[in-house]
């Protein structure tokens, strides 16, 4: 190889590390983000009557937000099949996915900065508020799809809030609504056969869905929210998850910790280990106010699961289980 091929090869091979490098920094300055499926119970009669069974229409929406999400770049979105999984853990109800403090413990089970709840508002045709009111009486007379005889247009209006989960302050709030651009005797019109739905669930991702007047609206909507919370992306910092858990074991110079990726450790993590010397507790209520402590050294987590992490001596001795521990001060 010449000379100048050579230089050049290096030039490409240095520009596309800088360029690597600076693509993980960026993915490491966003804010880690986990979104639970909206809240469905206001809308749930009109949307069963829509597809003729009862769809948690919450999920279908909660998809399309995170694929516009994870799209968009500005936020790091967790997986959602590792939200699924921690809820089914936990045994969390449907009806807990509306509650910031609620959201605020599944977020720090989840080792994310902020958690994105929210709720749907109405799902439906454009007739609802004058003629079908609270969606009983003459709703509950229309056929899977049906708004009736004559030609209605279909609207969807949803909204969400971001939380801070060390906190469970509400940190920014969002909304989308969206009507389709046609009018139907049918809110599954204009869609052909649409049959992405069963076992409670929609696909509200497929064209087919998209082309019926609810999915178009749907659609409108979920895209207007998702750059609702992108301009508010600035209200939230991927401030470090704060990390509080004890030492389980301690064998061979190996210290293993009750606290692994679900409450934010990753490998290569230096944690501070205390030891408690004193509580002090409220001498009214009995309850402990602050306990002082006294630092033993800091250890590097090597290998992390979801619920502990095994880590390496970095300084001090004499650790003991039940030996609290909490982020390396900086």
């Amino acid at each position: 190889m010449s000379l100048k091929k050579y230089v050049l090869v290096t030039i490409l091979a240095l520009a596309c590390t800088a360029g690597f490098n600076l693509n993980i920094a960026q993915a490491q300055n966003r804010p880690r983000v986990a979104v639970l499926d909206f809240d469905y119970a206001t809308v749930q009669t009109t949307s069963a009557a829509i597809f003729g069974t009862n769809i948690d229409v919450g999920k279908g929406i909660t998809d399309l937000l995170i694929t516009n999400l994870v799209k968009d770049g500005s936020f790091s979105v967790i997986e959602r099949q590792a939200i699924d999984k921690l809820l089914a853990e936990q045994n969390f109800a449907n009806s807990d996915r509306a509650d910031p403090s609620t959201a605020a413990r599944i977020g720090k089970m989840a080792g994310v900065h902020y958690i994105v709840i929210g709720a749907i508002t109405e799902f439906g045709n454009e007739t609802k508020k004058t003629n079908l009111g609270g969606m009983g009486g003459n709703w509950h007379g229309f056929g899977a799809g049906g708004v009736g005889h004559s030609n209605s247009k279909a609207n969807v209006a949803i909204n969400a809030r971001i939380v801070n989960v060390e906190t469970g302050e509400i940190v920014a709030v969002a909304e989308g609504s969206g009507q389709s651009s046609r009018s139907s005797t049918s809110l599954l019109g204009g869609g052909g056969n649409w049959h992405g739905f069963g076992a409670g669930k929609a696909d509200f991702g497929s064209s087919d869905f998209q082309q019926t007047i609810i999915g178009e609206a749907t659609k409108a909507a979920v895209e207007k929210l998702t750059a609702d919370l992108v301009a508010n992306s600035s209200k939230v910092s991927a401030a470090p998850i704060q990390i509080d858990g004890m030492v389980a074991s301690v064998d061979n110079g190996q210290v293993v910790l009750n606290v692994g990726a679900k409450a934010g450790i990753k490998v290569g993590d230096q944690l501070e280990v205390l030891r408690v010397g004193k509580e002090i507790k409220d001498p009214v209520s009995g309850q402990v106010i602050r306990r002082l402590t006294t630092t033993i050294g800091v250890v590097r987590a090597t290998d992390v699961d979801d619920v502990s992490a095994v880590c390496t001596v970095v300084s001090g001795t004499g650790f003991k289980t039940g030996d609290h521990i909490r982020n390396k001060a900086q």
